[in-house]
């Protein structure tokens, strides 16, 4: 159980801790988390910084990383902007060509950090559901953020070091972050790591064909549970 905490203002003590009782009562049980330690403590990630400071000054080092001053603004308003509704805008490019020029400070608070992607670059894997699966990189994702300006380690680069840090072989996860898989496949060669295997299990969605997200809190675990729901009811799906 890893507590994936890095964005302060949607992360709060109540929410871990519901999210625990909520995975317990639905029978998932596990040997390494916050709440039972083990040998890759901590297991949150707000406690993790060294880890990402490290691998953050590795890419600098070998400069796979460049300061951005670009605000989301600025890239949603960007010519290479457009992109699928759920992934991040493709970034223009427009502060990797200065870059060079910037000297790399010892810490990467104050500015975002964007990693270069190896434009025209085809990055592919075998999915263990969904089958071969390819990207292009500079064409289906652009550079993306690794660190941000207000000093939170991106998602990209806190679990790449995680997974490595926990030998974690095997991430199972949603089909929409199928390109996020191929971020992280180039920032796990980048360091140097060893590639997990990926599972992208199909979306759960309502009866419009809408996904599931936090914010249907009708169909969450905890409310369903409160309506009456079994556990084995909601692992199934449906109510009996």
């Amino acid at each position: 159980m890893r507590n994936e905490d890095l964005d302060p203002q949607r992360c709060r003590p109540e929410f871990v801790q519901s999210m625990m009782e909520d995975l317990r009562w639905l029978g998932i049980s596990w040997s390494e988390g916050p709440d039972c330690g083990g040998p890759c403590r901590p297991y949150t990630q707000s406690e993790r910084r060294d880890h990402y400071l490290s691998a953050w000054k590795a890419l600098r080092d070998a400069g796979w990383i460049y300061p951005c001053t670009c605000s989301r603004k600025d890239v949603a308003q960007s010519a290479g902007a457009p992109n699928d509704a759920d992934d991040e805008p493709l970034y223009s490019g427009n502060c990797r060509a200065g870059s060079a020029k910037l000297a790399s400070p010892d810490e990467p608070v104050g500015i975002n950090w964007r990693f270069r992607v190896p434009d025209g670059e085809e990055i592919s894997f075998p999915d263990l559901h969904l089958g071969p699966q390819r990207f292009v990189a500079g064409r289906d994702f652009g550079d993306f953020i690794v660190w941000r300006r207000d000093d939170v380690p991106a998602y990209q680069l806190a679990v790449v070091a995680d997974d490595a840090a926990m030998k974690i072989t095997e991430v199972v996860r949603g089909a929409d972050l199928l390109k996020s898989t191929a971020r992280q496949i180039l920032l796990f060669r980048a360091l140097g790591l060893a590639v997990p295997e990926y599972y992208h299990c199909d979306l759960l969605r309502d009866e419009a064909g809408v996904r599931l997200a936090k914010r249907h809190d009708a169909l969450s675990i905890r409310k369903l549970r409160e309506i009456g729901w079994t556990a084995e009811e909601v692992r199934t799906g449906a109510a009996v």
